[in-house]
């Protein structure tokens, strides 16, 4: 099965210009698209930064000519207002010529609560996202004014004035069946961090039968499989507490805590560390054996991105290509 190779631009261990000069690199060797995280907070405090996604996307759409750009993933229902979101997607999408898509979830705590409105239960979270996604497609519409009194949201006379030629895609978030199926029903791209084919199937099954399947895995790439390893673990031993747990977590010495006590060899055993071609192929097998059409890697480490570069480049490019097609 056919599955394109994307580059992720991890806002929360490079800075703004880095990030910029990274995606650039990410074009010039072949990656067939780019995703960026968008966060206020990294998930621990060694990783050390967390510009502002949108503004580093906007300089990104103007350095590159040919990458897709993608958010991964936007929570718009607490730092943002769903309105603004859709403004500021329209807005990227015609500074990209149309590269771009718009990738919403439900979001975490950890980012989140900075605006001071407290971080309600799932249920209340799910209500927002879908309040959210129907204003952000009412707006992408373009048909006169927009007006909506929800449960969690007003909107008043909203009209984008720039809209693009070609309409932002939405991608949406799903962790679970339900959410799986407002993908299908809503979004035009499911959004995943997981290998799930049940998400996959339920996303089909809901009316997302053709349509775009992306999802993420980190890789932590060196010479050195050590030090590759300790890297790692240095930046994302978060990384196995998984969605229920991060999603709630208020801050970076949280994170720390709750993952105390995971070892460089339960990271070990679940990322991809060295220069294992082979190992990141294994890894990215489960995810188009479950149906997905894209997956985007993340190299761990901000200043190990050029010769992470090259060596996709060099090495694994031709392996995807053999083993994936795209």
């Amino acid at each position: 099965m056919a599955m394109q190779l994307g580059y992720t631009m991890m806002t929360e261990q490079a800075g703004p210009r880095d990030l910029v000069r990274h995606v650039v690199g990410a074009e010039e060797v072949g990656f067939d698209f780019a995703v960026s995280s968008d966060h206020y907070f990294p998930w621990l405090d060694e990783m050390g930064h967390s510009p502002n996604a949108w503004v580093t996307l906007g300089a990104a759409a103007q350095a590159t000519s040919r990458i897709p750009l993608m958010t991964y993933v936007t929570c718009p229902t607490f730092r943002y207002h769903p309105a603004v979101v859709a403004q500021q997607a329209a807005t990227l999408q015609i500074l990209s010529e149309g590269r771009f898509t718009l990738g919403i979830g439900a979001g975490e705590n950890l980012s989140e609560h900075v605006v001071g409105g407290g971080w309600p239960g799932a249920d209340v979270r799910h209500e927002r996202i879908v309040e959210a996604l129907q204003i952000i497609r009412d707006l992408f519409d373009g048909e006169g004014y927009t007006n909506f009194r929800g449960e969690h949201f007003d909107v008043e006379s909203a009209k984008l004035w720039d809209l693009p030629e070609k309409r932002v895609p939405i991608g949406f978030a799903a962790g679970g069946k339900q959410a799986a199926t407002i993908a299908g029903e809503l979004a035009d791209v499911l959004v995943a961090t997981d290998p799930m084919s049940e998400l996959v199937e339920q996303f089909e099954a809901a009316g997302g039968a053709g349509k775009p399947k992306v999802g993420q895995m980190p890789i932590s790439f060196g010479t050195d499989e050590d030090a590759a390893v300790q890297r790692a673990h240095s930046l994302f031993r978060w990384f196995g507490l998984g969605w229920k747990v991060n999603a709630e977590l208020p801050g970076t010495a949280a994170f720390d805590a709750a993952s105390q006590f995971v070892t460089p060899d339960d990271v070990a055993g679940s990322i991809p560390c060295g220069d294992d071609v082979d190992a990141v192929i294994e890894g990215a097998k489960a995810y188009a054996d479950a149906g997905f059409t894209h997956l985007a890697l993340v190299q761990i480490g901000g200043d190990q991105q050029e010769p992470y570069l090259e060596w996709v480049r060099s090495s694994l490019m031709p392996a995807w290509r053999e083993a994936f097609g795209s």
